[in-house]
């Protein structure tokens, strides 16, 4: 019987520049070409203005006020607050596309300012005229002083001194 070899073949590793998994598939979405995309689109497109032609309908003084009575009288039911911050400002027109708005303080202003765009809004929409403009004037003879019993006594008193030896010598309430 003839013995049979086993012959022992080394195994020859084969190297490859690549691997041999699977290849690596990019994503059809790249973060980084869309940021790039997106600044080199809004470089070459220059941004057109639309310019709308808006309504310019004339409106009168009475027109005006009578909105402003309407809106005092609405906001008066909503918020008393700005009611009665609001309530001494005097609207003016001035000419056809300027409205002049006299206030007393800057406080009252700023409560004007939260409820500026409600008014304008309807006061446009009711009168056709879309092309109004502001003008603020501060006028601080608009404020109302609560006057009470004892400002008027000491009025009376620096008119008359007598008034004020009086008051000191019968302590006067004026509650």
């Amino acid at each position: 019987m003839v013995k049979e070899e086993e012959i022992v073949v080394p195994k020859v590793l084969q190297k490859t520049s690549e691997p041999i998994s699977k290849q690596k598939i990019t994503s059809k979405f790249s973060i980084s070409a869309a940021l790039e995309k997106t600044e080199n689109e809004e470089e070459e497109q220059p941004k057109e203005k639309v310019t709308v032609v808006l309504p310019s309908n004339h409106f009168t003084e009475t027109d005006l006020q009578n909105e402003w009575e309407k809106f005092l009288k609405e906001i008066q039911k909503k918020d008393s607050l700005i009611f009665n911050a609001i309530s001494f400002f005097k609207l003016r027109k001035k000419d056809e596309n300027t409205i002049e708005i006299t206030y007393s303080s800057d406080s009252a202003k700023t409560e004007f300012d939260k409820i500026r765009t409600e008014f304008f809004n309807h006061f446009m929409h009711k009168v056709g005229h879309f092309n109004i403009g502001v003008e603020f004037k501060n006028d601080i003879t608009l404020k109302k002083e609560i006057v009470t019993k004892r400002k008027i006594f000491n009025k009376f008193a620096e008119i008359n001194p007598i008034l004020k030896d009086l008051d000191d010598l019968f302590k006067f309430d004026f509650s």
